[in-house]
């Protein structure tokens, strides 16, 4: 090799070497005014910003995400965050802010109106302009939202009910109508327990109706809290909970406690409970919730008519020595109750169909079989006493009955296993047992025409 070309190796060695050490100059230069610029963002921290800044997701600034879970952030899409949550601010200025901005709110508009492509663009090009273009937005919409609500209505926070609330709903319509404020109740009384309490601590604290079709109106939104818990409060107990299963408002207005406590002080009274006991022990019993106490509290149902349906089998009698007959014989028990203390119970053969003695059995029925008598309920037992026919008044025998109340899911009520059944001797009062051995559990029925609402 000649002395000119090693040189010139010598030379390109030496500006490599110059090269690398500049460029990793030039590195260590940006990272530090990359630091520098990073720390000299300034952020205003809250209280919520404390405990929920480790849950908070930033996205990424390139917005390399399918528009799907960008749609996912949106505020007409899902429940936004509260207006609470940390305040954050931006690197960029004022005015660029607000650019991106604007074009997030013109990006949202795109996806409502099913222009994915272009709101995926937009998208792109509001979070480039600003990485929490999208915290911006919902906090806008939070804060707009509840402007609204506070200037239409008012707005005021859930509290436990009292014995001064109770004392209130006595009031009159038109003694509320001229003391009360106008002023719009956004959260019922959330009294609940169990599995439900665990659900509605997940519920926000501002909850409206909101129609599946974004732009479609909803004018029950419209109606005060209210005037909503005084008509539902005309609707049975199974239409009730249904509506609550429409959404998180209906679910929370559905708990309201006036509208179980109408229901609990109709039906629990002698003979549903002792005459010694007391609404308030049951409430004690139940955690002070009425609608609890409503569903676990056990209580026979006035509503309707519980029947057993039940079958023996009867040798019949063949003129052919290899053939045996055997006949299925079907027979209807029915107990019907009343708020009074007063039931009637019918015994009828398969010749009357149920769908005939339930329009009929009533007091002033008089059949074969026919009973009135008095009944009383202790715990989840009935106790039927001096069932005698109305129609023989020289009858020298009386009935009773002993039954089980239970509960086929839970708060129906809806069934009776018979645990004793005897024959009484009017004159000395001594008890026979009978047997018990064709006999099966009563299963309520609800008969509309039974005039009540209580389900």
């Amino acid at each position: 090799m000649s002395q000119d070309g090693a040189q010139a190796d010598a030379t390109e060695e030496e500006e490599s070497e110059e090269l690398k050490k500049f460029r990793q100059q030039w590195r260590e230069e940006v990272q530090r005014k990359k630091g520098e610029s990073l720390r000299s963002v300034e952020v205003v921290p809250t209280e919520s910003s404390i405990s929920t800044s480790k849950q908070t997701h930033r996205p990424s600034s390139s917005l390399e995400v399918p528009h799907v879970e960008v749609a996912k952030l949106l505020a007409p899409l899902g429940n936004p965050p509260s207006a609470s949550s940390s305040t954050f601010i931006s690197n960029g200025s004022i005015p660029a802010r607000r650019n991106a901005l604007a074009i997030y709110k013109q990006a949202v508009k795109c996806e409502q109106a099913s222009e994915l492509d272009e709101a995926l663009r937009l998208y792109r090009q509001a979070f480039r302009m600003d990485p929490d273009v999208d915290r911006m937005y919902f906090r806008e919409e939070t804060q707009a939202a509840l402007v609204a609500s506070s200037s239409s209505a008012g707005t005021l926070g859930h509290k436990k009910t009292t014995s001064a609330d109770h004392a209130s709903d006595a009031v009159t319509p038109d003694a509320k109508a001229s003391t009360a404020p106008s002023v719009r109740v956004q959260h019922i009384d959330r009294t609940a327990k169990g599995g439900l309490a665990t659900v509605l601590r997940g519920f926000p604290e501002v909850l409206k109706f909101e129609p599946e079709d974004e732009t479609a109106s909803t004018p029950i939104e419209v109606l005060p809290d209210e005037l909503l818990v005084s008509i539902i409060s005309f609707l049975g107990t199974s239409a009730i909970e249904r509506f609550g299963t429409v959404s998180r408002k209906a679910r929370v207005v559905t708990l309201d406690s006036t509208i179980w406590r109408a229901l609990v002080e109709a039906i629990y009274k002698p003979p549903q409970i002792p005459p010694e006991e007391t609404i308030a022990d049951l409430l004690d019993q139940h955690g002070e919730d009425y609608r609890r106490t409503f569903i676990e509290q056990p209580r026979v149902r006035l509503d309707g008519v519980y029947i057993a349906v039940c079958h023996y089998v009867r040798e019949g009698h063949s003129e052919n020595a290899w053939v045996n007959i055997s006949h299925l014989i079907t027979y209807h028990r029915y107990l019907r109750f009343y708020p009074n203390g007063q039931v009637i119970s019918l015994l009828a053969n398969e010749e009357h169909e149920p769908q005939q003695i339930i329009t009929v059995l009533r007091p002033t029925l008089r059949m074969k079989g026919f009973f009135i008598g008095s009944w009383r309920l202790e715990g989840t037992t009935i106790y039927i006493t001096d069932l005698v026919d109305p129609s023989n008044s020289f009858a020298r025998y009386a009935f009773q009955m002993t039954l089980q109340l239970r509960s086929r899911p839970l708060g129906r009520w809806n069934r009776l296993d018979f645990e004793g059944y005897d024959s009484v001797n009017i004159g000395t009062g001594e008890a026979t047992p009978l047997a018990l051995k064709n006999e099966r559990p009563f299963w309520f029925s609800k008969v509309k025409s039974y005039s009540t609402k209580v389900e």
